[in-house]
């Protein structure tokens, strides 16, 4: 098991070599990369603040890494999420699972984002070239994606 929350940057080819090293199990080796976008609705993006609950916030990824293993059956889950201000193509998020087929190593992979995406405690302040800012609240459509695997 590996949760990170951190502030500073991830080498997601280290990352993956960590998931890696020292086996011959693996048939299926999936990873996301979340990056700070330059335009939301129109807007340009100057920035990105992450905020989180520390404590709680890797109790919550961990939980939902937990689900993950329960589901699939994986050899090795990483999840790192960054906090802190973020400029476009930072990267903010990545998720990272292994197992002997890729079909599990494809839908953890998912679950955990749509999990992440909806219910991991980080508030995001969204910074626009006007020197706007806005919370960024979950989408439906991802309410939606998490929602479908409750019917599985």
């Amino acid at each position: 098991m590996a949760v990170h929350v951190q502030s500073e940057d991830f080498d997601p080819a280290a990352l993956i070599a960590g998931l890696t090293a020292g086996r011959t199990d693996i048939g299926g080796l999936a990873t996301f990369i979340g990056q700070v976008r330059d335009e939301n609705k129109g807007a340009r993006v100057t920035s990105l603040t992450l905020e989180h609950y520390p404590g709680m916030t890797e109790k919550e990824l961990a939980r939902i890494e937990a689900e993950a293993r329960q589901r699939w059956p994986l050899h090795d889950v990483v999840i790192v999420h960054r906090h802190g201000r973020l400029m476009p193509g930072d990267n903010i998020v990545f998720v990272g699972t292994s197992s002997s087929h890729r079909q599990a190593a494809f839908e953890a992979c998912q679950f955990i984002m749509d999990y992440l995406k909806t219910d991991a405690p980080f508030w995001k302040l969204e910074t626009t070239a006007d020197g706007t800012e806005h919370w960024v609240e979950a989408r439906q459509s991802d309410r939606d994606q998490r929602d479908r695997w409750q019917n599985d």
